[in-house]
């Protein structure tokens, strides 16, 4: 009888061209296939809860596969993360009902987008470092007007292959954790392509004073990825947990 299996799993996206697999570069999904078809002994493919860029990180994600006949979860984690890099970590294995897809069940993703205002070089590899001075309270005014629209195609990446632009976003505000150290937390039930990164760019553009809250609106009701800010770099984003 074929059996659904989740995988929980953190990793650093450094060194990976994304999480789906890619004709010409190493990819997460792709490592973790290769492992688990290793130990399976037969081709085995995986679901992703979402994919991330390349360069782009997670503390929390969710894949699925199938496989019929019994698995030791416990026993599958332990040899997949032999087999595994250090830059890939399987928190644990686990059987869930047949039905329940590690992309389309998801309810909820929260990113997390890093960044510093002070030359610092124990940051710079999952932070991006901004040089001039930004208003947060601005954007954190900008943040809160994301959660009262729908249609975010102004922060999709052109010529995506997307069906629909929808997201309902729940949160979206900048958090100080130091002197010179804030994030943006974001909270949706699905991400566009590129949005976080496109939202971000955005943000910081209200934050230096090139738009105001008013323009933002009108970026968002434009829903023209060219009048958004730029795409940040991807190496301080982090997929930070999904709920299903």
């Amino acid at each position: 009888m074929v059996k659904r299996y989740f995988i929980w799993l953190s990793y650093d996206g450094t060194n990976y061209h994304g999480w789906q697999v890619q004709p010409n570069g190493i990819s997460v999904q792709g490592e973790l296939q290769r492992v688990l078809s290793t130990l399976l002994r037969q081709e085995i493919s995986i679901t992703g809860a979402g994919r991330t860029d390349a360069g782009v990180h997670a503390r929390v994600m969710a894949a699925h596969f199938d496989f019929e006949g019994e698995i030791d979860c416990k026993q599958l984690a332990y040899k997949m993360n032999r087999m595994l890099a250090a830059d890939i970590v399987i928190d644990r294995i686990e059987e869930v009902a047949p039905e329940l897809h590690a992309r389309f069940s998801a309810t909820e993703r929260t990113y997390h987008y890093y960044i510093h205002t002070r030359k610092d070089p124990f940051l710079r590899h999952y932070s991006c470092e901004i040089h001039y001075p930004l208003d947060f309270e601005k954007m954190n005014e900008a943040g809160r007007i994301l959660t009262t629209y729908e249609d975010f195609g102004a922060f999709c990446k052109a010529h995506s292959d997307v069906k629909t632009t929808l997201c309902h976003v729940t949160r979206a505000e900048w958090i100080q954790t130091g002197e010179t150290t804030w994030y943006f937390v974001i909270t949706a039930n699905r991400f566009l392509r590129n949005m976080v990164r496109a939202v971000v760019g955005t943000l910081v553009d209200v934050g230096r004073g090139r738009l105001t809250i008013e323009d933002f609106r009108k970026v968002i009701e434009g829903k023209k990825r060219t009048d958004a800010g730029d795409s940040m770099p991807g190496n301080a984003l982090f997929l930070e947990d999904v709920r299903y």
